[in-house]
């Protein structure tokens, strides 16, 4: 049975950066409820990294801060594609070369940057490729489970995840105007992929987030992945403006009781 109702629909997946990669996973789930898979990379560096996993699947390259190459990719795809059903935005980044600091101690050029690559991103691709979405196509991100929680090690990304969550309604509301295009967020818990082993104190937050959820196991990046496929196939069709969570019941477990005995009482 074709459950998810994906076969033959073209999803535009952009941020593949490597096999361990949330939006590889979810190409992987689309693709085997048989979806076809066009991608999109930051460079040409990654674009043979990425073509190693994918084959002879189509690969575009673009680096979203840079209007003109979003520009070049929308002529780029159009000379190829006159229908996206689905386009995943799968992009993040952080500049932590000067070390981890204080909130307060943020620079405002490694801030507005991450927010033109991590958040505006979106908009500045569903601006570019709307003629190329199909009239009921879904547009997923990835967020994370929660923007209010002031993780030190996260730095001043959780501002920058909460501005992409609040886009995801202005974006289904512009684009009501003209089509029936839903957007929608994955937001998972602590995952183990290449991005997050690169941030300072990540491996002994995840491995505390594993003792915090009730399965005493962590997420896996498939698992976030299925729900995106989900988001993405028509089966969600009453779904829009949303965030869903996937922190395996984390966020109802922090005063479990036998962390907060041994945080009390350390052996």
């Amino acid at each position: 049975m074709d459950f998810l109702q994906l076969a033959d629909k073209t999803i535009l997946i952009v941020g593949v950066a490597n096999r361990k990669s949330v939006a590889y996973r979810i190409s992987r789930v689309v693709e085997e409820a048989g979806a076809t898979c066009v991608y999109v990379v930051q460079s040409d560096e990654i674009k043979d990294s990425v073509s190693r996993l994918v084959g002879d699947a189509e690969i575009y390259v673009c680096d979203v801060e840079h209007d003109d190459e979003i520009a070049r990719l929308r002529e780029e795809l159009g000379r190829r594609h006159e229908r996206f059903h689905g386009l995943v935005h799968s992009i993040a980044f952080a500049d932590f070369s000067d070390g981890m600091k204080p909130f307060h101690e943020t620079g405002k050029a490694q801030f507005l940057q991450a927010v033109d690559i991590s958040c505006f991103s979106l908009v500045s691709l569903c601006r570019a490729l709307k003629d190329l979405l199909d009239p009921d196509a879904s547009v997923v991100t990835i967020s994370i489970s929660t923007t209010r929680m002031a993780s030190e090690n996260y730095g001043y990304m959780a501002p920058i995840k909460a501005a992409l969550d609040s886009s995801l309604a202005f974006l289904a509301k512009s684009f009501s105007a003209f089509s029936r295009v839903r957007f929608n967020a994955v937001a998972p818990g602590l995952l183990k992929t290449s991005a997050s082993a690169g941030i300072p104190g990540y491996v002994d937050a995840y491995l505390y987030a594993e003792e915090v959820i009730p399965r005493k196991k962590a997420i896996e990046t498939d698992e976030a992945a299925n729900v995106a496929a989900f988001l993405l196939s028509p089966r969600s069709s009453g779904i829009n403006a949303q965030k869903i969570v996937v922190d395996a019941g984390m966020s109802i477990n922090y005063f479990d009781t036998g962390l907060i005995r041994r945080a009390m009482r350390p052996e």
